[in-house]
């Protein structure tokens, strides 16, 4: 019998919606399920600290978790490095404290607050005053990447045509349009967040679980037995299929 396997979609700092997926989770395989988690964690909402303590203290009772890397974790981590790194792959003119990505909310919870116009090394400062080290090695540690022989679970998708052990770390938290236009089977079934949709999508070749936890709606939660995928909700397993 395949082993069960559970994905969590994007949560930005929602700390219910964690919670309201770990329990459908429970309900369904027991405390000892394996789950994967499709990376950020952190902004938009309104508890990314608490949401961040959580995942640690699930990893640090044994609990089987993966936690993947988002690109908005891994934006908060190289803002926290001794010299904030911006990403490239940002639009012209954006940056991780912009309104439209939710590093303001991070900070805040935090208690990182300011107002107005501020020095970036003051506030960085401040925010490596504020920010345990248990977090950002928790960020630190976070995986592009995890695979099953059927599965490559990711947060953004996979460059087509790429080897699966030739990715760039950059396409796995980064990528859209190549990908999602991409109509091809790819080496295996590509389990994905990055991009809301309205609800959980199956497109044959990938799987989005990105349902907006980011802008206030419930993230999506799947289980996998093989290739086999169900939707998790209160009415119990829903089929996901193309």
């Amino acid at each position: 019998m395949t082993q069960p396997i559970y994905v969590i979609g994007d949560l930005h700092g929602q700390v219910a919606e964690l919670e309201r997926a770990l329990s459908l989770i429970q309900s369904d395989g027991g405390p000892d399920a394996q789950i994967v988690f499709l990376g950020d964690y952190v902004d938009r909402g309104p508890d990314s600290r608490g949401l961040i303590e959580r995942l640690i203290a699930g990893r640090d009772a044994g609990r089987n978790w993966i936690t993947l890397l988002g690109n908005h974790d891994r934006m908060f981590a190289w803002f926290m490095e001794d010299t904030p790194r911006h990403d490239p792959h940002l639009l012209v003119g954006y940056h991780w404290l912009h309104d439209r990505l939710g590093g303001v909310e991070t900070l805040r919870s935090y208690g990182v607050e300011f107002e107005g116009q501020i020095r970036l090394e003051n506030l960085h400062r401040m925010a490596q005053a504020a920010v345990p080290k248990s977090h950002l090695t928790f960020l630190r540690d976070l995986v592009a990447m995890h695979q099953t022989p059927e599965i490559a679970f990711v947060h953004a998708g996979i460059r087509p045509g790429v080897p699966l052990n030739e990715q760039q770390a950059s396409d796995l938290i980064w990528i859209r349009q190549d990908f999602h236009d991409y109509q091809g089977p790819y080496p295996k079934l590509i389990v994905h967040g990055h991009t809301p949709v309205d609800q959980a999508t199956h497109y044959g070749n990938r799987i989005n679980l990105d349902t907006g936890a980011g802008y206030g709606r419930p993230t999506g939660v799947a289980v996998f037995e093989g290739q086999n995928c169900w939707e998790l909700t209160e009415q119990g397993r829903t089929p996901l299929t193309p």
